[in-house]
């Protein structure tokens, strides 16, 4: 990372980026779900498309009296999909969450993997054929209240244009300093990461709209790309 040159504004520390956007946005009242087990239903539906579909397929599960892991598995499959349609990639998803319930009640559900300490649990959902680290953080941050920050792709695209990070690092190595250097604090992380999904989808996209940004002042994007 370049070093700051003489003049110019010192650059955003990630407090002060949760600082401004929290003083912007206000709270964002994540993760919108009533159980921690629909939580982890929606972490595996997030996946490549937009919250509000997500809600419309849990929606449709709940109408149905299937928001419940044993029925979910119990579903024919055809008809879990069907239902989980508005989310996108429907079959694929309909398997994936199949198969996450099944790990989910052979590891004894949420009250015996609360037991696991983090990082034995975050293993086992990587282990789970659909998670990835992403969905897997999720579940671990909203579902089980574990200090763990979220990396996707609003938050490398955020900090890398405030020089907070290069953008291209491996996710395990992001993560680990950013949560070295917040400390470990589950309600920071959970605010945090809804304010960057919420300022990326209003600012910072892929092409900017940096009219009205609270971070432009120090961000290298305005001067090349806006």
């Amino acid at each position: 990372m370049a070093a700051r040159r003489r003049g110019e504004p010192p650059r955003w520390s990630l407090p002060a980026v949760y600082t401004q956007l929290f003083g912007t946005f206000g709270p964002q009242h994540w993760w919108p779900a009533q159980t921690p087990f629909e939580v982890m239903v929606g972490a595996v539906l997030t996946q490549n498309t937009a919250w509000s579909n997500v809600e419309k397929a849990i929606a449709n599960l709940r109408a149905r009296n299937r928001l419940d892991a044993r029925r979910i598995i119990a579903a024919r499959s055809d008809h879990l999909a069907g239902w989980l349609r508005p989310s996108g990639y429907f079959n694929i998803k309909a398997a994936r969450l199949k198969n996450f319930c099944r790990w989910y009640l052979d590891s004894g559900g949420h009250a015996a993997l609360s037991c696991c300490d983090t990082a034995t649990l975050r293993a086992a959902l990587l282990g789970v054929n659909g998670i990835g680290h992403e969905t897997a953080d999720d579940i671990l941050l909203y579902a089980f209240d574990r200090p763990v920050f979220v990396i996707d792709a609003y938050t490398r695209r955020l900090f890398a244009r405030l020089e907070l990070c290069a953008g291209d690092e491996p996710y395990d190595t992001l993560r680990q300093v950013i949560e070295h250097r917040l400390g470990p604090d589950v309600g920071l992380f959970r605010e945090y990461h809804a304010l960057i999904v919420r300022h990326a989808k209003e600012h910072c996209r892929v092409r900017p709209r940096c009219g009205g940004c609270v971070l432009g002042s120090r961000c290298r994007v305005p001067v090349a790309g806006c």
